[in-house]
C-alpha cells in the first residue's frame, strides 16, 4: 500500500517540481530584464517627454505674451509702470525663446 502512495505521489509531484524548478531558474532572468526595463527609456517615451516639455514652453511662452500685450496696452493709455513691465516681460520671452534652441 505504501508503494503505491508513493509511487503516486512521485507521479503526481513531478509536474510541481518541475513547474517549481522553472520559475526558480527564469528568475533571475526576468529580474533583469525588469530592471533594464526600468532603467532604459524607450524612444517613444523620449518622444512623449520632449513633446511635454516643448508644450509646457509653448504655453509659457503664450502667457507671457498675453500679459506682454496687456501691458502694452496699459502703456499706451500713459501707465509707466505698464511700460516697464512690457521691456520686462520682452527679456523673459527672448531668455525662455533662447532656452528653446
Amino acid at each position: 500500500m505504501r508503494l503505491i502512495v508513493c509511487a503516486l505521489l512521485c507521479v503526481l509531484l513531478q509536474g510541481c517540481v518541475a513547474s517549481i524548478v522553472s520559475d526558480v531558474t527564469n528568475a533571475p532572468m526576468k529580474a533583469v530584464s525588469k530592471t533594464l526595463d526600468v532603467l532604459t527609456t524607450s524612444q517613444s517615451e523620449a518622444d512623449e517627454k520632449r513633446g511635454r516639455e516643448l508644450r509646457k514652453r509653448e504655453e509659457a511662452l503664450g502667457k507671457l505674451s498675453r500679459q506682454r500685450t496687456k501691458a502694452r496696452k496699459r502703456c499706451a493709455d500713459g501707465n509707466r509702470g505698464a511700460c516697464e513691465k512690457v521691456e520686462d516681460l520682452s527679456e523673459q520671452i527672448e531668455r525662455e525663446q533662447a532656452r528653446a534652441r
